[in-house]
């Protein structure tokens, strides 16, 4: 589990988080949504070290990353698995070697153990095939599935993924949401997901937080989100046809099993 409790930070005299406290539940797709300039990005960044907020603590299974020594943040950092927006994949190395490329960094395993270890990722995610070829002869959607058997191959305790479903088309974005869920469950990681995506929210998100203008505006389920009554969250969400459809949709299953009860 990650706990954010009261995390402030400021760039000079605008405030970009304020006093945001939420809990990050470990085996569950942890989403964090909100319009550009919320403070997703910078929450994000202060959860994985990158930025120091100026109050309040993240706490990694009750291990204070504020507080920690370089060394032990150094080492907290190992178990943080990061899938990027764009893929971040290294052009001039193959598939299997861009999945390897952790293991090289931290691991003091054999060759032999690392390619290893880099094949049953990539079994995983359905890549092995893949393994000889360059980031530029496979497609959006294969590369971001590289990025998630990169970002699970040290075996991860918590995943950040940063806009999943960033330029793919709605059927590739379904698989990859899948892929995050059942990994997240299989692994027991605790997953954070930033994403603008209203259909992943819908279909991976075990509890989402809604971030405006640096506050926690709204923090609920998938399912509690179609009947939130939260202004702020509703215009942002039913912007999207598909979420409107949705709800419609639960309303009509709720009037048709409240007619059932009566009968």
């Amino acid at each position: 589990m990650i706990e954010i409790k009261n995390v402030q930070k400021s760039f000079g005299s605008k405030v970009v988080l304020n006093g945001i406290s939420a809990n990050m539940e470990t085996g569950k797709c942890n989403l964090i949504i909100g319009a550009s300039g919320s403070g997703k990005t910078v929450l994000t960044k202060c959860m994985v070290g990158l930025i120091k907020p100026d109050e309040g603590e993240i706490l990694f299974d009750q291990q204070n990353m504020t507080t920690m020594a370089p060394e032990q943040r150094k080492e907290l950092r190992q178990q943080l698995g990061m899938l990027f927006q764009g893929s971040a994949l290294f052009d001039s190395m193959t598939v299997a070697q861009n999945v390897m490329f952790p293991l090289d960094m931290f691991s003091n395993a054999s060759l032999r153990d690392k390619r290893k270890k880099a094949i049953e990722v990539l079994d995983r995610v359905q890549l092995r095939d893949a393994q000889h070829k360059y980031p530029a002869e496979i497609s959006g959607g294969m590369k971001k599935r590289v990025g998630i058997a990169r970002a699970i191959v040290l075996n991860p305790k918590y995943l950040f993924c940063d806009e999943p479903n960033s330029g793919l088309d709605p059927q590739t974005s379904l698989l990859i949401d899948k892929l995050i869920k059942e990994i997240t469950t299989e692994y027991n990681i605790t997953t954070v997901v930033i994403t603008h995506d209203m259909n992943s929210v819908m279909e991976i998100g075990d509890n989402i937080i809604y971030l405006y203008n640096g506050v926690k505006e709204w923090e609920g389920s998938n399912k509690d989100i179609i009947y939130s009554k939260n202004e702020l969250l509703n215009k942002f969400i039913f912007a999207s046809d598909f979420l409107q459809d949705a709800k419609e949709m639960r309303m009509l299953d709720d009037g048709k099993k409240s007619k059932t009860d009566l009968s």
